[in-house]
């Protein structure tokens, strides 16, 4: 196999297992807040610190990664990765679940950056669309397989055997890229490392997004200000930097803010989306996570097929107009889930959830290769970090609106029988409120149509 194909097979394997360390361990939140006690708001933070880590650091991993070699960081972040896999099903208590969730976000933050900008790397302009459509492909697979093979594995073996799932293959990938990847690609060899930079983002987005999730108290009204000021100065500081930690100039190139901020939008409105569809399965329905996991399989499996395809349809025609359609048709299913109730037909949510997997199938290809393409050659970590960040901080930022609208409509409180017509009110104005971001998101990508690089 050619080098830069067997990279790619690589990197694609993974984008699956980093998809899979989050949206398989969501399938499985319901089995883990039981025997663990959680209520319905630290049970969103199963995921939301895993996503919060890796929007914190998945900016300064950008120069990280390309001072000291993609190759050399992703190896270290793989075997970080298969430890603390490990040590996570040996723990005791709620606190030491989550601990395991942070460290393991610091291994994928890295991976997230790396597998990407390797790609960006070793392929050639004219076949970089398509590379980045088999490796989004890569994550769509995990989208798919996710749910099925995180219920069935919980379902006979319990969550512990979903958590170990990945740790074999790692192991596979970890030999590959010892023995066969000799490249090391290093774009900021000899350049400083941005530290005030770096702090200040991590600090002041890390403040933030806690407090996004907290905004119904006093204290996260407060927090939240205080992240938006401490980013502010972030970006201040970058404007004066030689060799800043990420370069906001770049958000000067209008087609690389467009796509960005489309980005932003898409996974705010979306990402939250698989944890409603998981709660109304498993507590409205009444499934098991087997067979919740299964139903769950349509949309992504859309999005597996569509991938590739939008990828190549990328390289030929005007990608922002690929993506405003998927985004369109994201708005539209997203409409149809807000309505979702007890009474709701399983032929009526299946459909909605073909449209979801059609539209950001459609979307996120096209999407990622206008902001890879618009930034040089030698940039392409800093553009990989910024889809890293955009699509993390819009699927922490999604949980996070979530968990607000938990807190204010059914307090901190277990999801039991006596407050599911709850569940159902918050889930349905946490959709009606991603209509609007998803709206938002059509409206981006049409701006950047006629925007230079």
């Amino acid at each position: 196999m050619e080098r830069k194909n067997l990279l790619l097979l690589i990197c694609t394997v993974l984008s699956f297992f980093t998809v899979f360390a989050v949206n398989a361990v969501t399938i499985v939140i319901p089995t883990i807040a039981a025997e663990y006690h959680m209520s319905n708001i630290m049970q969103n933070w199963i995921t939301i610190i895993f996503l919060l880590v890796v929007a914190v650091l998945s900016v300064p991993a950008g120069q990280i990664t390309g001072k000291y070699g993609l190759r050399k960081v992703t190896i270290i972040s793989t075997i970080l990765f298969i430890i603390i896999s490990i040590v996570n099903v040996l723990v005791t208590s709620q606190e030491q679940f989550l601990a395991c969730r942070l460290i393991l976000g610091i291994a994928l933050a890295f991976i997230n950056v790396t597998s990407m900008a390797m790609i960006v790397s070793a392929f050639p302009p004219e076949e970089r669309g398509t590379a980045l459509g088999i490796n989004i492909t890569g994550v769509y697979i995990g989208l798919s397989l996710s749910p099925v093979l995180g219920g069935i594995l919980n379902y006979n073996l319990g969550w512990r055997s979903v958590v170990l799932f990945g740790v074999p293959f790692l192991f596979v990938i970890l030999a590959l890229l010892l023995t066969t990847i000799k490249d090391e690609w290093i774009t900021f060899e000899g350049i400083p490392i941005d530290i005030k930079g770096a702090l200040s983002y991590g600090v002041g987005m890390a403040l933030f997004m806690y407090g996004f999730t907290i905004l119904n108290t006093q204290m996260g009204m407060i927090l939240t200000v205080l992240g938006v000021i401490i980013l502010i100065m972030f970006a201040v500081i970058e404007m004066r930097q030689d060799h800043p930690v990420f370069d906001i100039r770049f958000f000067k190139n209008h087609k690389f803010l467009s796509a960005n901020f489309a980005s932003l939008c898409a996974y705010l409105a979306t990402y939250a989306v698989t944890t409603i569809l998981n709660y109304h399965l498993q507590y409205i329905k009444g499934f098991d996570s087997q067979t919740a996991g299964l139903i769950l399989l349509v949309a992504p499996l859309c999005q597996v097929v569509l991938a590739p395809i939008a990828g190549r349809l990328s390289d030929r025609f005007v990608p922002q107009i690929l993506a405003a359609i998927g985004m369109a048709l994201g708005t539209i299913s997203l409409f149809l889930f807000s309505s979702l109730d007890s009474a709701t037909s399983m032929t009526f949510l299946v459909a909605a959830m073909i449209i979801y997997g059609v539209g950001f199938g459609l979307f996120s290809p096209p999407n990622t290769n206008v902001i890879m393409g618009s930034v040089p050659p030698n940039d392409t970590s800093i553009a990989s970090a910024s889809v890293a960040t955009m699509r993390t901080v819009g699927q922490a930022m999604s949980m996070g609106i979530l968990t607000l609208v938990f807190a204010f409509i059914m307090g901190d409180v277990p999801i039991i029988e006596q407050y599911y017509p709850l569940l159902i009110q918050s889930c349905q104005i946490t959709c009606i409120i991603c209509v609007v971001l998803c709206i938002l998101s059509v409206f981006a990508s049409f701006v950047g149509i006629k925007s230079e690089n």
